[in-house]
């Protein structure tokens, strides 16, 4: 990997080695690229952890919140790993490689989450590892990015959350403009060459989040696990629960939280009208209805020049598009609810 972190170095890429970050010089989001182009983005923030053996796919299926045994090959898959009160250690995308299974959580919880998930192996013929340095994950997020990717050579699938593999470079699609490139580190360098030959633009961990906030997209970090049940980050919503599967943990809270009454706190995305300082994961939510108490907490967030973008898990009652939410304090940085591309259940 040090190869690919010289390379982006020499680009003059700079590491937030604390939040698992970087930038190219500029600590915002590159909205410009995101609306009429495509932004090129080291994925450093996200982990890999990489599962292997004779009975994996039905260890994972008994693990995690959706399907894993019968996943098709080129199927891509949100999920998550709970504790048994159904709170997310993990959510992470998953899917199927050359000789196992793949998953991409963040990188400052992929260590404690491959841990965790040894513990239940036991006698099954199951190996999981953190994949040695040779592989690296590049995002490609905009407008533009399907054409970038056709331009670059590298395969595309024809329909979201789906994969293609060509030639050791394999590409998932999240959506129409948002797309993951999983490749040998070796070949890193020359792909993200290839990459801004065709258009795009190199830029840092922000612009990443910035796209999949406006996806919809949460993320759990070290900031938030064991915060949240899958629902209050709308995990139902893109696909992140299988209902019709067997036990795993969490299942039973899972599942009635679901049939049994709505949950009262869901993720909404805030916008942000002046740039906030130190709005981050983890950070508390006030609303004029909650007073002294904090309403909700930030779960992903995108700083830009003139304000930032943010995912945050919030009371249904205190969320209605257009209502103020304050950042740290109950008279910190405001910000109000942005319209997601799903609707939301009220």
């Amino acid at each position: 990997m040090s190869n690919w972190t010289d390379y982006l170095a020499r680009h003059g890429a700079r590491f937030d080695t604390d939040n698992f970050g970087m930038d190219f010089g500029v600590p915002h989001a590159n909205a410009d690229a995101l609306a009429s182009g495509a932004a090129a983005v080291p994925l450093v923030h996200l982990g890999l952890v990489h599962a292997t053996g004779d009975e994996v796919a039905g260890f994972l299926h008994n693990m995690f919140s959706n399907e894993v045994a019968g996943l098709a090959a080129d199927v891509v898959q949100w999920t998550s790993f709970n504790t048994a009160q159904g709170r997310m250690l993990a959510n992470f995308l998953l899917w199927r490689d050359d000789d196992g299974y793949s998953l991409a959580p963040a990188a400052d919880l992929a260590p404690a989450l491959l841990k965790k998930l040894s513990l239940y192996i036991l006698r099954s013929k199951v190996r999981l590892v953190r994949p040695p340095p040779e592989r690296a994950l590049i995002g490609l997020a905009g407008q533009a990015a399907g054409d970038c990717l056709a331009r670059a050579g590298l395969p595309a699938p024809e329909s979201d959350m789906r994969q293609a593999a060509s030639g050791g470079r394999r590409t998932i699609r999240l959506g129409s403009g948002l797309f993951i490139v999983d490749l040998a580190v070796a070949e890193a360098a020359p792909v993200f060459d290839a990459l801004l030959s065709a258009g795009a633009v190199e830029s840092g961990t922000a612009s990443w989040h910035l796209a999949a906030i406006r996806a919809g997209l949460p993320l759990v970090t070290a900031a938030t696990q064991e915060a949240f049940v899958a629902q209050m980050l709308n995990f139902e919503l893109i696909g992140g629960i299988s209902f019709s599967k067997g036990c795993y943990p969490g299942q039973e809270i899972v599942v009635r939280t679901q049939y049994l009454g709505k949950p009262k706190r869901r993720t909404y995305r805030l916008g942000f009208s002046v740039p906030p300082a130190d709005v981050r994961a983890g950070v508390a939510l006030y609303t004029p209805e909650s007073g002294e108490q904090p309403a909700g907490v930030v779960v992903n967030f995108a700083p830009l020049p003139w304000g930032g973008e943010a995912l945050a898990v919030l009371p249904s009652a205190c969320a209605a598009v257009g209502g103020k939410i304050h950042a740290g304090s109950p008279d910190g940085p405001c910000a109000e609810v942005l319209d997601l591309p799903y609707k939301v259940p009220s």
